[in-house]
């Protein structure tokens, strides 16, 4: 079943936005017009979240991965934040001709890398099950910012997320992630690619994606003062300045 999608701008290299695991496609609301200025921008729910139907049996990263592939023509370009980021570099590996940029937002090469991350992110479902929606975006939420962001932000990721998340979409995400390890995919990505990460990320972090950027071929390391794990959403118009001037460039 095709996921919900957002969609702004006519004309233009096309853009899909992928959001993180507690997120939507309002997640991207701050890049939305500035985007569409200059590119067709499609930001999905992923299957399962917000207004997505839920997927009848667990997608997989791969199938993640195939469920976006429908949405984009050949040579579109890919943003993604933090799960999203991982379904993108899948993305990249299995369609490869579908992905002519990669943009990488504190992202990972997947919780499956260590015991210890597979164990957590499988956890997380559990939470949401006991918690319920509005008590688990209530802790997760202020997490995904920097510790002095402003309350307006903090309370918007909060409200996104708890209207976002429920089962079992988010443990079929959650299990994608603890069955992922791209430390060896990395490395046969020929795209150009951007990865970004806020100063302040404590849930992926720079040394994260430092390793990321390490890995691929043809990539570049931002790294954003100020801003948290969300910096698309924490720091929107450095993001935005920065990766559509990444765009350009790949297009020249």
């Amino acid at each position: 079943m095709r996921p919900h999608t957002v969609v702004r701008g006519t004309r233009g290299t096309p853009v899909l936005m992928l959001h993180g695991i507690g997120g939507c496609a309002g997640s991207f609301d701050p890049q939305m017009e500035a985007f569409a200025a200059g590119h067709r921008v499609v930001a999905w729910d992923a299957p399962g979240y917000a207004r997505s139907a839920d997927p009848a049996r667990a997608p997989g990263m791969s199938g993640y991965a195939a469920a976006a592939a429908y949405l984009i023509p050949e040579g579109a370009h890919v943003v993604g934040v933090s799960w999203g980021g991982v379904i993108a570099t899948r993305l990249a590996a299995e369609h490869p001709r579908l992905v002519r940029s990669l943009v990488l937002v504190g992202s990972s090469r997947g919780s499956g890398r260590t015991p210890q991350g597979r164990e957590a992110m499988l956890a997380r479902a559990a939470d949401l099950e006991r918690l319920g929606p509005e008590e688990f975006a209530a802790r997760r939420g202020p997490r995904l910012v920097s510790p002095d962001a402003p309350a307006e932000l903090v309370d918007r990721v909060v409200t996104a997320m708890a209207r976002s998340v429920r089962l079992p979409g988010y443990a079929y995400a959650a299990a994608s992630m603890a069955d992922t390890d791209h430390s060896d995919v990395l490395g046969a990505l020929t795209v150009p690619a951007l990865v970004v990460v806020g100063d302040r990320d404590t849930v992926t972090g720079p040394a994260e994606s430092g390793a990321i950027a390490a890995a691929l071929p043809h990539a570049r390391l931002e790294v954003l003062a100020g801003a948290g794990h969300v910096a698309n959403q924490q720091r929107p118009d450095e993001f935005n300045r920065v990766v559509l001037r990444f765009l350009r460039e790949v297009e020249q």
